[in-house]
């Protein structure tokens, strides 16, 4: 692999790779292979198997311990949201892995290094490498330094119903009563503001705004969640 990708692992994420030949083989597509078969190279389909199931494990463990009260479904919903190609692709982009995959002259044409697919394999062959030269921790302080602080961001948000999760989470016990109350409601027409509450047995417990009623209600309720967590 290039000297420029090298550096910008050990400068952005403190990867050094002992068998380079690994990280060649995961940023590698097969019509590159194709094309330089003399090379006896190989491509990144083996690895990405790989990487794909160390990553899902990672993430597993992580909002397994990070939500202790989660229950299942929700862990099983978030996990979905963290383990797939709308996630990945954005991940290898925001890495700039996309600026150095080896494809085929006809892939490159087709601008293939843009396609969501190809980042998205992409992405978990790298894990996989890292996964093979160097164990579980890499990878792990590589999650905690990319991945794991967009939760805190929201960055995950968008897969979610939080009112409903909200109840779903406030009714383990038994039914409980919970309303939304609309604070304020301000702003021009075309870019009205809404300021809503949510309360649960007459407590409140979280405040959302948002550009509609229903965006301030998730609002609320996802700040309401995290009593929950």
């Amino acid at each position: 692999m290039i000297a420029e990708f090298d550096k910008l692992l050990k400068d952005k994420f403190n990867i050094e790779f002992n068998d380079e030949s690994l990280l060649d083989e995961a940023f590698t597509q097969a019509s590159y292979v194709n094309e330089h078969p003399k090379e006896n190279l190989k491509f990144y389909e083996r690895i990405e198997f790989l990487g794909d199931a160390v990553y899902e494990l990672v993430v597993s463990e992580y909002i397994f311990k990070r939500y202790p009260k989660l229950p299942q479904g929700r862990l099983t919903r978030l996990r979905a949201a963290m383990v797939n190609e709308h996630s990945f692709s954005s991940f290898a982009r925001e890495c700039h892995f996309d600026k150095y995959i080896r494809l085929g002259k006809g892939e490159e044409k087709a601008h293939a290094r843009e396609r969501d697919s190809l980042l998205c394999d992409i992405f978990e062959s790298f894990i996989g490498a890292v996964y093979l030269d160097q164990g579980m921790e890499p990878v792990i302080r590589f999650c905690h330094q990319v991945i794991f602080p967009k939760l805190d961001e929201g960055w995950f948000d968008e897969f979610f119903d939080h009112k409903t999760e909200l109840q779903e989470l406030a009714q383990q016990n038994g039914p409980v009563d919970i309303e939304y109350h609309l604070l304020d409601e301000n702003g021009p027409d075309n870019d009205r503001k809404f300021k809503v509450s949510v309360s649960i047995d007459g407590e409140e417990c979280g405040i959302g705004t948002g550009h509609s009623k229903k965006n301030a209600e998730q609002g609320a309720a996802k700040v309401a969640l995290k009593k929950y967590l």
